[in-house]
């Protein structure tokens, strides 16, 4: 892991060096194409104001310092997040305080926009065009549901209406070179399926490979099932019923939302209908820490690589790779384990310490013998 780190961040100032000459090319005016028709940009933005829930890491990740910002949740006051910090030039961003639904068009005007930026907003037609009034405002795609454009995507366009295109493909390239050397790494991602999932005290559901937490997973290499996303239908997530576990009980089963369980993990492995999954059982559940969990949310250039280093860990030890595993051959019904061939269900199991007996008898199994201690 901490070679693909190293080496990543190399190749992308090696990239920019390359594409330097070809950024400064960029011309206005450029017309931005997005599900509410086209926005046409005259002169190249100085005064950014990010109305979008996650758009000030894309604006930073291309040297662009927006003059404010849109709270979304957390304890970040500011809305800048850890891994963008170091990317924050002076004074922080003003913070718009603006729940979903509530724009302050007021507040927004006061801050004098060249370009307001809502991408990742989830804005209607009416609220596009009342901030139409105030600055050209660009909006995601008509290609993807609300909230389901791709980080790449996001880059691009808000790239192109920044005039930072080469820098935003320069960036693009660098984070799907570390997926793409991950899923090198570990081709056996490819032979598990997912459920990126969110857990309450009666609530259950998951999101599905339009929502970017259901993608970063699909980019590792696993599969999320298709039925997943027949049952979600139109939208990036479906609630279930406990009837339908079996939806989320799969090889490889992601929460996304533990800082919003109260009592955490532990809390959540004592609930019965959780783990009795197969899953659960097989110690297949990867958890986040909070600012791991924002980051998987935020799915930019600048929180993926550290969504992935938090990630990776738990994957390569749940699923490892043959070089990581063991190599040797066994015959049939025997399984390679620590250096040596062990029966797949072994009958007769005799122990040498107290501490295999108890966790042989928490496992159920009833050793047929063990020492005295002193190896009698």
């Amino acid at each position: 892991m901490n070679k693909i780190r190293t080496l990543v961040p190399m190749t992308l100032i090696l990239m920019l060096m390359m594409v330097s000459p070809i950024a400064a090319q960029d011309v206005f005016p450029v017309t931005i194409e997005h599900k509410f028709g086209s926005t046409t940009i005259t002169e190249q933005p100085q005064r950014v104001v990010s109305i979008g829930y996650t758009e000030q890491d894309f604006l930073l990740a291309l040297g662009v310092q927006p003059v404010a910002v849109r709270y979304w949740y957390g304890d970040e006051n500011d809305a800048i997040f850890p891994w963008a910090d170091n990317y924050v030039e002076g004074d922080q961003p003003i913070v718009l305080n603006m729940p979903y639904g509530s724009l302050n068009y007021e507040a927004i005007l006061e801050l004098e926009p060249d370009l307001i930026s809502a991408v990742t907003s989830g804005i209607t037609q009416e609220e596009y065009e009342f901030l139409s009034t105030i600055a050209p405002t660009i909006a995601q795609t008509d290609d993807y549901i609300d909230f389901g454009m791709p980080w790449q995507d996001i880059t691009l366009l808000i790239g192109q209406a920044v005039g930072k295109s080469a820098e935003a493909e320069a960036l693009v390239a660098d984070v799907e070179g570390q997926f793409a050397a991950v899923r090198a790494a570990n081709p056996q991602f490819a032979d598990h399926t997912v459920a990126v999932s969110f857990w309450s005290e009666d609530t259950y559901g998951y999101y599905t490979d339009e929502d970017s937490r259901g993608r970063f997973f699909v980019d590792l290499g696993f599969s999320m099932p298709e039925e997943l996303m027949e049952v979600a239908g139109d939208s990036f997530y479906a609630y279930i019923s406990e009837e339908r576990m079996d939806l989320i009980d799969q090889d490889l089963i992601a929460i996304v939302n533990l800082q919003f369980i109260p009592g955490g993990q532990e809390e959540l492995e004592a609930q019965p209908l959780f783990s009795q999954l197969a899953a659960v059982q097989a110690g297949h559940v990867i958890y986040f820490d909070e600012t791991a969990e924002n980051a998987l949310g935020f799915s930019s250039p600048l929180s993926l690589s550290y969504a992935l280093a938090a990630a990776l860990p738990q994957l390569e030890a749940m699923f490892p790779s043959s070089d990581q595993s063991e190599s040797m051959a066994c015959e049939e019904g025997f399984r390679a384990f620590a250096g040596t061939c062990i029966p797949e269900n072994p009958e007769r199991v005799f122990t040498v310490t107290d501490s295999d007996l108890d966790a042989l008898l928490a496992l159920g199994i009833g050793p047929i013998g063990i020492t005295n201690g002193r190896g009698q």
